[in-house]
């Protein structure tokens, strides 16, 4: 797929936004079936484990606790125990991450116009790792009044980066999306090379701190799929909002202005919004590649680059695509894990060099 020097779509591309601008049926069956989909993935994830429970026990247990439906436990406490205190949970938050990561690569690939953009732009992966590291490698506790400060300080991280290279970016005129990239690479530098200097001058022993940093959900619980939420949903419905305002974007600033779009207020609630649902994201998951660029990758190249429903399958595709990244992390090489952020890009790399190799055949 081309993309010339500026981050614009090819003059191919241009034509085909401007056909999504016009309008097209929506396609909800294709919703509901990747919907039904990533339930079907999370219920066979569920099953697998050290201790195998039967998908179909799966759907019992999940059934026992919906309200106004009795069914006789017919299975072992532990299976329950194991279900809902430590396989759901870790799911759950899988999926959660995932579709924030693919929601917001949609986001940025649209708002920039480059289908090579991803969540982690703009700075947003390299202050929350500033942020991790600070309470891991220095003085700072770990915890205060029983409240980890590791997603706390790298949610704050992530925000603050963005903010400083919005800052540098900004100009009266409007806010340059090229200089906000720049901007973003310079301060990700600046970032990772304080984050380098403190893991060298800090405990001798990185392990926890490569094991955030590639990130995983061994320690999930159910309370971070809720702390993510008030971020994640604000920010989805804002940006499901804009879908054909995203289609707009990708002809060029002038015509959208024609077209009666405030582009630089668009700008800066679209940065905002994927920047906030890709910082709480991060916070709990560590920094996981991949997902947020090919999740809306793959769905531009099979199903078309309408916005308005490449945001809601890029969320379902990333939603399933992490779950099943969890999935082979703590089973292939059981009893230890991999690390979550390496499965990513060992399952994606391949898939995604099959996509592009199947859009040449295609276009051929």
């Amino acid at each position: 797929m081309s993309v010339r020097a500026t981050g614009t779509f090819s003059g191919q591309h241009a034509a085909d936004a401007q056909r999504v601008v016009r309008g097209a049926p929506y396609p909800w069956r294709r919703l509901v079936v990747g919907a039904l989909a990533v339930v079907a993935i999370g219920i066979v994830a569920s099953s697998q484990g050290a201790v195998w429970i039967p998908p179909l026990t799966v759907l019992e247990i999940l059934a026992s606790r919906l309200p106004l439906v009795e069914i006789a436990p017919g299975w072992p406490d532990s299976s329950e125990t194991i279900l809902w205190q430590l396989r759901l949970p870790r799911i759950v938050l899988a999926g959660i991450v995932g579709l924030a990561l693919a929601f917001s690569g949609a986001t940025y690939q649209g708002l920039f116009r480059n289908p090579l953009a991803d969540p982690f732009l703009i700075g947003v992966a390299s202050g929350a790792g500033l942020g991790a590291i600070i309470v891991l490698v220095t003085g700072v506790p770990l915890y205060f009044q029983g409240v980890s400060l590791l997603p706390m300080a790298a949610f704050v991280g992530a925000v603050l980066a963005v903010t400083a290279a919005y800052l540098i970016a900004r100009q009266s005129e409007g806010l340059p999306l090229t200089t906000l990239i720049l901007a973003g690479v310079a301060i990700a530098s600046l970032t990772g090379a304080v984050t380098s200097l403190l893991m060298l001058r800090g405990d001798p022993d990185l392990r926890p701190v490569l094991s955030w940093l590639l990130g995983g959900f061994i320690s999930a619980q159910w309370k971070h799929s809720w702390m993510i939420l008030p971020y994640l949903v604000p920010s989805l419905l804002l940006v499901m909002g804009y879908g054909r305002i995203l289609n707009v974007f990708q002809l060029d600033d002038e015509q959208a202005k024609q077209l009666g779009v405030n582009v630089e207020r668009t700008k800066i609630l679209l940065i905002g919004a994927a920047t906030m649902s890709t910082a709480a994201a991060v916070s709990f998951s560590g920094l996981i590649g991949f997902v947020g660029l090919i999740a809306p990758h793959a769905v531009r190249l099979m199903w078309g680059a309408d916005y308005r429903f490449l945001l809601p399958m890029a969320a379902l595709v990333g939603a399933g695509f992490l779950i099943l990244a969890d999935l082979i992390a703590r089973t292939v090489v059981s009893p230890t894990e991999l690390p979550v952020g390496v499965v990513t890009a060992f399952c994606g790399a391949p898939f995604f060099l099959y996509l592009l190799r199947r859009r040449k055949t295609v276009a051929m």
